[in-house]
């Protein structure tokens, strides 16, 4: 396979991810935080806090898959080695924090209202875990792309 079709496959699966994630988010979540509530009414406080920490991490998201996206066309446009791709990978890492960050406050939220079920735990560590490993990733992905540019526009002027 070259490699324009798996950059297509690479742009279908963040298309997909994005879909999926505007599709639970618009259909979904609504309907199981009013399951919830109606379920656990203890808890039927926290209903509106959760959806609005869920569709605030949602933003980020969208914000890295437009550049995860955006990647994907500089690298099929043999632009890879370019400073828009830093750039890319910047707004990639300042979102997988700021996921890391809005799910972070959303435990200790959780905490102080005694409603940290360890299901929660879980689920809300395992996303703050993939979202440090992500911007720890694009960090280093960053320095090498820098220190590659760095050379390459050394090896320009040589030649």
């Amino acid at each position: 396979m070259k490699q324009h079709g798996k950059i297509l496959i690479l742009k279908a699966a963040v298309i997909f991810m994005g879909l999926v994630v505007l599709i639970l988010s618009v259909f979904l979540l609504p309907t199981i935080a009013k399951e919830t509530a109606v379920q656990f009414p203890e808890f039927a406080h926290l209903r509106y806090p959760v959806l609005i920490g869920l569709y605030v991490s949602a933003f980020p998201f969208f914000l890295a898959l437009y550049h995860a996206f955006k990647l994907l066309d500089l690298i099929k446009g043999d632009n890879a080695f370019s400073y828009l791709a830093v750039t890319s990978l910047r707004y990639i890492q300042y979102s997988a924090a700021a996921i890391g960050g809005i799910y972070i406050i959303g435990s200790i939220f959780f905490l102080f209202e005694k409603a940290l079920h360890p299901g929660i735990i879980i689920i809300g560590f395992t996303i703050t875990f993939a979202s440090v490993v992500i911007a720890v990733f694009t960090t280093v992905l960053q320095k090498l792309l820098n220190n590659a540019i760095e050379i390459k526009s050394e090896n320009d002027l040589t030649v």
